[in-house]
């Protein structure tokens, strides 16, 4: 029996946030999953307005799209009720905008990492960049030194199938022997990984070693007009930082406004829950 998908998309009506649901009706057509779209609101003041507005755009999209959606209002903390909206509906899930470092509305680089370490869902956060009609069929896929690194994969792989598309491997050029060794077992592994199940890829080495990788990877990703790229979340004990950001932080702010798929590791990331897969 296959289970049923759905999609949780929190707005707050600007810009960015209809961006972000642009992103999941592509992504809902293509896994046949259902969209959920929550507003969070400080007061009861404020409900019936935002009731208003989320049936304003629910019904506007129906016309447009076809897609229904189910529209959420939530009264307290975005930080907090994301993730338990998300656990309440059962998400497979959620599709954020931010809108990068200098955004003053919604949520920022740095406040979206937050409420992503906080959830046990996949996100894919989007900028203002709009999804092509086809979704995401360029995936980049960083492999770094962490050990966690190939759990995507599997996401990866079920993406690759819905979209048709093609896994561009990323991997920082460590002269280290023992950090080179361990980088190659990781890209081997993803190969083997890819080939077994028919997705198509390509292997990047940057000339950059770790400390540089980011600059290196998003070079790279724009090089190849990437639709998406998919990072593991080790946000605070990232190993890779510039300027006081993460290596996370850098990536889904990154100026070409690529949309970032970000996963916390096993520890806090629901391993059975099936996003892409029937």
């Amino acid at each position: 029996m296959t289970q049923y998908k759905r999609i949780l998309v929190p707005t707050d009506f600007t810009k960015v946030g209809d961006t972000a649901l642009q992103h999941a009706i592509v992504v809902a057509r293509a896994i046949g999953a259902e969209i959920h779209l929550v507003h969070v609101i400080e007061s009861k003041k404020q409900i019936s307005e935002a009731r208003l507005k989320l049936e304003t755009l629910r019904s506007r999209i129906a016309q447009e799209s076809g897609i229904e959606i189910v529209p959420i209002v939530r009264i307290g903390s975005i930080f907090e009720d994301i993730d338990k909206v998300a656990t309440e509906i059962d998400a497979s899930l959620i599709i954020m905008g931010t809108h990068g470092l200098r955004g003053m509305q919604f949520i920022t680089g740095s406040r979206a990492l937050k409420i992503v370490t906080e959830s046990t869902v996949p996100f894919i956060i989007s900028q203002e960049r709009e999804i092509r009609p086809a979704g995401y069929q360029k995936l980049v896929v960083p492999l770094d030194l962490h050990k966690e690194t190939k759990q995507k994969l599997s996401l990866v792989a079920d993406m690759a199938r819905y979209f048709k598309s093609k896994a561009y491997i990323v991997s920082p050029g460590e002269t280290d022997e023992f950090l080179k060794n361990q980088l190659n077992r990781n890209i081997n592994y993803a190969k083997s990984y890819f080939e077994d199940r028919g997705v198509p890829y390509e292997v990047e080495i940057t000339e950059s070693k770790s400390d540089g990788f980011v600059k290196a990877l998003l070079k790279y990703a724009a090089s190849v007009d990437a639709d998406l790229i998919c990072i593991m979340n080790f946000y605070d004990n990232s190993f890779m930082s510039l300027f006081n950001q993460s290596y996370e932080q850098q990536v889904i702010t990154n100026e070409t406004q690529i949309p970032v798929l970000c996963l916390n590791p096993v520890e806090t990331y629901v391993m059975d829950r099936a996003i892409f897969s029937a």
